[in-house]
């Protein structure tokens, strides 16, 4: 325990020294953390590392602070609702690579995994890996079937690196939380938490096994994408072995442009079919996700980061698909405000009104001059000014989107987008209202207005009979109450420190002139009781400022565009 105990500090004192040398001193000094550490945290003079926009240098940051931070900047790339645009553009260019690992190792993690040999699993391992990353590596292998695989292996002792991580990452967001302006609206313990989520799932091999099955039995009848099977009896928590898709990655495939125009095509209906059928979508379908075979096919690989929709978020995302294709920006306000969740009362008249304005800036003539990537980061700013917080599948779903627009795009720089997403439109409006889903929901409607009409006579009479009992009571519970409770309260101390310290000083002089007890000519109890005095204020104020009860840090100037 102890040895960790100063492990953590060590990696502490490491990850200040590294941010002061890309310029966010000021955080680690005002949060009190230099004063932890024992030293001074100084930023250094304009060197390579400091030069560049705020959003580079939080990335080459995170980069040079090794695999959790990576993995972090990583999550955050995903979540266009808490950064700026130029942050996610950065981070997303954040690469999680790693030496590899000699296969010795690789061996020793297998057999520790499923207690038994290498040979009784497989037949054969290569020895080199295909790819080598801060979580697994990734080494081709032959079953004693013959089946040609691909097993993905846990890094040894990377678990315990990231909870080490976790720990000091828990302390600096409580720590700046204290300090920072900007809270409230998404606090940096949330992001934190949220974070540890969703490493800690990642590390699980079995809840990506889990999504693999999933959009295996998905895919079932649909030719043109291939999925990978799952090995279930070569599977574990650190071990994942899936089959082997012979294929080129989009990213490298050279393709002609009917080629270039078929997959465009087929990877939109693949896209509509994730989202409006399935429910489970990719969250992260870049090119290297991608891998194209002959027909033309398209094969999906590396299911870490999924996102599911549920049949509301389902109705809803299409009714905002129309009213955005409409440039309808009250029903836009009124759907982003259901999708979200509002921290406080929230002006639709003036989000309806900025909406109109995003509209008016894009020029949208059709869907075929819709840009995905610049409307959805205008939408997201939107929200977080009208402190709207965007459920994680959402922001999640808004990367995927954006991605695959880029694809698009790549793929068939003239399409037009109108032109491909007007059958999936009308296909998902036909279902929509078709009658039989009228008569269900219809059924619904009344089940549960007749449940509700039965039950508000009985909470009526409940509500009368506690007002005629004296028992009717009101609870309110919101945090700016709980907030100003605790205002008050350190006011109060701190009020009370004070009377207590002009209490001694007073005292001090009445002594001074009326009390005759000296020690060689010195007043020894008007002394005390200045030195008391002295030592009430000194600690009230030590308590107060390191409660952050001065004026707070604005992340704001981090967020300019740097000269």
């Amino acid at each position: 325990m102890l040895k960790g105990a100063f492990q953590d500090f060590n990696r502490l004192r490491q990850v200040t020294t590294i941010a002061a040398r890309y310029g966010f001193a000021d955080l680690f000094e005002r949060s009190g953390i230099s004063k932890l550490i024992g030293k001074k945290i100084e930023p250094e003079n304009e060197t390579e590392t400091r030069r560049g926009s705020i959003a580079r240098r939080f990335r080459a940051m995170l980069d040079e602070l090794g695999p959790s931070f990576v993995k972090l900047g990583q999550v955050l790339s995903t979540r266009a609702d808490l950064l700026p645009p130029e942050f996610i553009q950065e981070l997303a260019c954040l690469q999680d690579n790693a030496a590899p690992l000699p296969i010795a190792l690789i061996r020793e993690q297998i057999e520790s995994s499923f207690q038994k040999k290498t040979e009784e699993l497989f037949s054969s391992i290569e020895t080199e890996p295909l790819a080598a990353a801060s979580i697994a590596q990734v080494h081709r292998a032959k079953t004693h079937d013959g089946d040609e695989v691909v097993v993905k292996v846990q890094r040894p002792g990377i678990a315990q690196n990231i909870d080490a991580d976790l720990s000091i990452l828990y302390y600096l967001a409580k720590a700046m939380e204290a300090v920072i302006e900007e809270t409230g609206l998404y606090t940096l313990s949330g992001i934190v938490e949220e974070f540890d989520k969703a490493i800690h799932e990642e590390l699980n091999f079995l809840n990506e096994a889990q999504n693999i099955e999933i959009f295996f039995e998905n895919h079932k009848g649909r030719d043109k994408v291939r999925i990978p099977r799952v090995y279930r009896e070569l599977t574990s928590t650190t071990v994942l072995t899936m089959e082997s898709i012979p294929g080129q990655k989009l990213s490298k495939a050279r393709l002609s442009q009917t080629e270039k125009t078929a997959l465009a095509h087929l990877a939109i209906e693949e896209a509509f079919y994730q989202l409006f059928e399935d429910g489970l979508f990719h969250g992260d379908p870049h090119p290297g996700n991608l891998l194209v075979l002959d027909g033309p096919q398209l094969a999906l690989i590396d299911f870490g980061l999924v996102g599911k929709m549920t049949k509301p978020m389902q109705e809803t995302l299409v009714n905002l698909v129309l009213a955005v294709s409409l440039k309808d920006a009250g029903s836009v306000a009124r759907l982003l405000y259901r999708m979200g969740e509002p921290t406080e009362r929230t002006n639709l008249l003036g989000f309806r009104d900025d909406i109109e304005h995003i509209f008016s800036s894009h020029t949208l003539a059709s869907l075929a001059e819709l840009s995905a990537k610049h409307l959805l980061n205008d939408l997201m700013s939107l929200a977080i000014k009208y402190r709207i917080r965007i459920p994680k599948e959402y922001a999640v779903l808004c990367r995927a989107a954006i991605t695959t627009e880029g694809i698009l795009r790549t793929l068939h720089p003239d399409m037009n987008v109108s032109e491909m997403v007007l059958p999936y439109a009308k296909k998902i409006l036909a279902e929509r209202y078709d009658m039989s889903h009228f008569q269900e929901s219809g059924m619904r409607t009344l089940f549960r207005l007749s449940t509700s009409i039965n039950e508000v006579p009985l909470q009526l009479s409940q509500i009368l009979l506690d007002l005629e009992a004296g028992k009717f009571s009101v609870s309110i519970n919101a945090e700016q109450f709980a907030c100003q409770n605790q205002n008050i309260r350190s006011l109060g101390a701190v009020i009370f420190s004070g009377l207590c310290t002009c209490g001694f000083i007073i005292g001090s002089f009445i002594l001074f002139a009326s009390t005759p007890w000296e020690f060689n000519g010195i007043p020894i109890l008007g002394i005390i009781g200045m030195a008391v005095a002295g030592f009430v204020s000194l600690v009230s104020g030590l308590w107060y400022f390191s409660r952050g009860g001065t004026f707070k840090l604005s992340l704001k100037r981090f967020f300019r565009p740097r000269p």
